[in-house]
């Protein structure tokens, strides 16, 4: 017993605690309880750091405590000021500042180990493993922040949804790939022929560039993708850090979020149709429409359109009804009326369910996250392979504020940009209602051949006003 160590056991809990919440992170219906579970085991890890710092290292207490207090009061106020419809965007923010932590994090153990001994004890070059770990940490962490910034950017207008092709912009990428890792090769291994200081800004500079020309390329509709693999990206850089410092939590929380980020960005380009290759190396999303099928309103010219009083009298009959919600819904605030709706359908003796694209939205499981906010029951959430087959036997679709991820291009043109996504088959079902402010393109810039079916009634207006108008003429019957 004489190498038990309390902190190394509290560390286990904590480290438990994580796994155990993004276990039941999963499920919509534990997800509350896992992320709790996961915010215990982060605020235990926190106070054993604190009060175990380690051989050697003597904390200021006030500025620990400054800095509680700041990150407590913004992130509280944060937490109630931000809308639903700027999650993706609070997000992307913390990605980034996850990314920037552990820059911070190696370039201070850098500087510190390095200058109070002295570069010419070599402290650094006997130990290859802590110089590799400072390299990837200060690389991968500052490639997340700047990244997530462009990200949070396009997600909130800030910046054009559309993707800016740089001249050259591969190139540029490899050589700020290839000159930055050989900086940190410089500023680690070859101390006495370079200076280290002037070679770890060059490595975090090139970082810095590199993640920004690698998101500018990227398009909005592909932006699910992009904050999945920043995520992963913020959990290595964090793992590395662990290595860095020596925390063995560290190192197990960023690997798990590291992992799980990027198992979920593979299935998110899977519901694309995309490669995670594409990703990687930028330009992902990048394709321009081709054959003049932007998706303008003057492309259409046989649609019917639906008022509210129509639409309600469509559902008034209705025995079975599948609602998609898309981003549309997000930005109308229209899930508290969906359910609302919902409800009264089922009064009426219809069956409701949702249809739940998995890219649908601006952040992977954006829909779930919005529905349950509404407390929309789990059981009627049903992923697309669930549910897909289902269309050709329901009698009403109700897609609220969604565009690619119903466009049957995807699966009727092979010379579509979209071509290959898997869809939801909206244009399956009886009659399906498109509940949208415009004729206007979806992200992917291209018509949807839906608006024209025979079966498809167009009903324009903003998302939240257009069904409240619906459910009160359906509760007035």
């Amino acid at each position: 017993m004489e190498n038990f160590s309390i902190d190394q056991l509290l560390y286990l809990v904590a480290t438990a605690f994580f796994i155990v919440g993004i276990k039941r992170l999963s499920k919509v219906k534990t997800a509350r309880s896992g992320n709790l579970l996961a915010a215990v085991g982060m605020a235990l890890a926190i106070a054993v750091t604190l009060i175990t710092p380690g051989a050697g290292i003597q904390l200021d207490w006030k500025v620990v405590a400054v800095g509680a207090i700041m990150g407590t009061l913004i992130g509280g106020v944060m937490a109630k000021k931000v809308e639903m419809t700027g999650m993706p965007e609070m997000v992307a923010l913390f990605n980034g500042f996850g990314g920037l932590a552990s820059t911070m994090v190696a370039l201070s153990e850098f500087w510190g180990r390095n200058f109070v001994v002295g570069p010419s004890d070599n402290v650094i070059l006997g130990n290859e493993v802590w110089v590799i770990a400072i390299i990837l940490s200060v690389l991968v962490g500052t490639v997340t922040f700047t990244g997530s910034l462009v990200a949070m950017g396009k997600l909130s207008g800030k910046i054009s949804g559309n993707p800016v092709i740089l001249p050259g912009r591969h190139f540029i990428v490899a050589a700020l790939l290839i000159g930055g890792a050989a900086m940190g090769v410089m500023a680690g291994f070859m101390q006495e022929s370079y200076d280290p200081t002037a070679m770890i800004l060059g490595l975090t500079a090139c970082a810095a560039v590199f993640g920004v020309v690698s998101v500018l390329p990227i398009g909005g509709a592909d932006m699910p993708v992009v904050v999945s693999l920043l995520n992963s990206y913020s959990g290595i850089a964090a793992s590395m850090a662990g290595f860095v410092i020596g925390n063995p939590l560290l190192i197990v929380a960023g690997a798990l979020v590291g992992a799980a980020g990027m198992i979920l960005t593979i299935i998110m380009c899977k519901a694309m149709n995309r490669s995670l290759g594409n990703v990687l190396v930028g330009g992902f999303g990048g394709d321009t429409p081709s054959g003049g099928n932007s998706g303008g309103a003057d492309e259409y010219t046989s649609y019917k359109q639906a008022s509210p009083e129509e639409a309600a009298m469509i559902l008034e009959t209705a025995e079975s009804v599948i609602i998609v919600p898309g981003y549309g819904m997000a930005v109308a605030q229209a899930q508290h009326v969906v359910k609302e709706l919902a409800e009264e359908l089922e009064k009426n003796g219809a069956d409701v369910r949702y249809a739940i694209h998995p890219v649908a939205g601006r952040m992977p499981g954006h829909m779930n996250v919005l529905l349950a906010e509404a407390d929309v029951p789990y059981e009627q959430l049903l992923e697309l392979e669930r549910i897909n087959n289902d269309f050709k036997t329901t009698d009403v679709c109700v897609i609220v504020g969604a565009n690619d991820v119903v466009n049957p291009s995807a699966i009727e043109d092979p010379q579509s940009p979209i071509a290959g996504m898997p869809i939801l088959n909206a244009h399956e079902s009886g009659t399906s209602l498109m509940i949208k402010r415009s004729l206007s393109a979806g992200y992917a810039g291209i018509k949807n051949p839906l608006f024209e079916r025979e079966n498809n009634y167009m009903c324009f207006g903003d998302g939240k006003a257009f069904l409240q108008s619906v459910l009160d003429e359906l509760k007035e019957v």
